[in-house]
């Protein structure tokens, strides 16, 4: 039982000389205040905001509300608000009959499948299944820094699960 008392009191001490360091380190001045103000430099003499301008979400909906309204009528018709489906399924329906059949759903793993089996044998075995992995980021390749990447296409992104 002593050793949790030591253990408590240990925890608070630590604590104690933490909340003292904190409230005796050293004086925080901001930023633009340590910058040297330079002759003809607006942005070093101009104080800084709070925080970071957002759009307003009014002007994002607006923005959304355009996109769909094709015809500029100030309402969203039924065809104008599935037009992108519309597309996404005429690039899967690739025999134009207006159903979308399995192979036409699948048509990308089934490229995949066919063209890992190389002995046409209708199975993958170890070395044709590991040719079907995924292609993997290297680390530290996740900051989109440089160039963003390229979005996926509607019509590809209910192909991603059979993969």
């Amino acid at each position: 039982m002593w050793r949790y008392a030591v253990g408590a009191g240990a925890a608070l001490l630590l604590a104690f000389g933490g909340f003292l360091l904190f409230q005796h380190g050293p004086a925080r001045t901001p930023l633009a205040a340590m910058l040297p103000a330079m002759p003809g430099n607006a942005i070093a003499a101009a104080p800084l905001p709070d925080a970071a301008p957002e759009a307003d979400a009014l002007t994002r909906e607006q923005k959304r509300f355009d996109r769909f309204d094709k015809d500029r009528n100030d309402s969203v018709s039924r065809d104008e608000y599935f037009a992108a489906r519309h597309k996404a399924f005429a690039k899967l329906d690739t025999n134009g009959d207006g159903r979308l059949s399995f192979e036409e759903w699948a048509a990308k793993s089934i490229a995949k499948f066919n063209g890992a089996d190389t002995d046409r044998s209708g199975t993958l075995n170890r070395t044709e299944f590991a040719t079907t992995a995924p292609k993997r980021r290297p680390p530290g390749s996740k900051c989109s820094c440089g160039k963003p990447a390229p979005a996926p296409s509607p019509a590809a992104k209910g192909e991603d699960d059979d993969n």
